[in-house]
């Protein structure tokens, strides 16, 4: 098992990490995803930096987790474990405050299973990424439609934890829970499956490695980090508090979740 490091990485370098995957897919971020896959010079974590604010939605979150907490740089790494894991520094932001802000900044634009936009919810949503895989990724919308498709995105794009139990050159399997959607409502299951995940991409990677044993965070197919307990607990805690507003949102709606732009 891989001791876990005393220190944190820089704030860009731990955004890097779990940004990494769905900009390599496309769904977000600038062009050349390569260049998230660099560390260890100032030059280096300022080219991340800049790459960050390219990521509109994530970046949006960092803001405002800052803002709440009286942190100048949205990269702080505070902040990006707030929004990539959960922290207490999201404690801080008052849900209401939060839904204005975020209405006000993607004015026009619909969100996820509301098709008339974000609607207002008194039920203490935060700027997690559970919340952004959850509220405003428009395939929760799509599940009465799409049904195992949607399911299998939302699973890949959710901040899955996950036990390493074998590594052979830049892949591990690993055994995480799977997203299970039952026809009315989202849960993570209680067992867990193998799943083949990489730790680097043409021997680059912001991992020294991974060991079996290694708890650890896996984005789409990606290893993005080796976890503390804590941190695990933190990650699972927020992803359960978002499915259950997003499940009392789908049980309230009339009919069928419908499409989101």
């Amino acid at each position: 098992m891989t001791d876990f490091p005393a220190v944190r990485s820089s704030g860009a370098d731990l955004f890097a990490r779990y940004a990494y995957a769905p900009n390599e897919l496309g769904y977000c971020g600038p062009a050349d995803p390569g260049g998230l896959l660099v560390s260890g010079s100032p030059e280096a974590e300022r080219e991340i930096a800049r790459r960050a604010r390219a990521f509109e939605g994530a970046w949006v979150y960092l803001e405002m987790i800052a803002q709440a907490n009286g942190i100048t740089d949205p990269l702080d790494p505070r902040v990006v474990e707030a929004y990539w894991l959960g922290n207490d520094l999201l404690t801080s932001v008052e849900s209401g405050w939060f839904l204005a802000r975020l209405r006000a900044r993607f004015r026009g634009q619909s969100g996820g299973q509301w098709t008339g936009g974000i609607p207002d919810i008194d039920a203490g949503v935060v700027p997690h990424h559970a919340f952004h895989v959850f509220g405003i990724y428009p395939w929760v919308g799509l599940l009465g439609r799409q049904g195992d498709v949607a399911r299998s995105v939302l699973d890949s794009c959710r901040i899955r934890t996950a036990v390493v139990t074998a590594v052979e050159g830049p892949r591990a399997t690993v055994d995480a829970a799977r997203l299970e959607w039952d026809g009315s409502r989202l849960a993570v299951g209680s067992t867990t499956e193998p799943l083949s995940v990489r730790w680097s991409h043409e021997g680059k990677s912001l991992l020294y490695g991974v060991e079996v044993g290694d708890l650890v965070a896996v984005h789409w197919d990606w290893v993005c980090d080796i976890l503390s307990a804590d941190q695990a607990a933190a990650a699972e805690h927020y992803e359960r508090r978002q499915l259950g507003i997003t499940n009392h949102l789908l049980a309230a709606a009339p009919g069928p979740p419908a499409a989101g732009g």
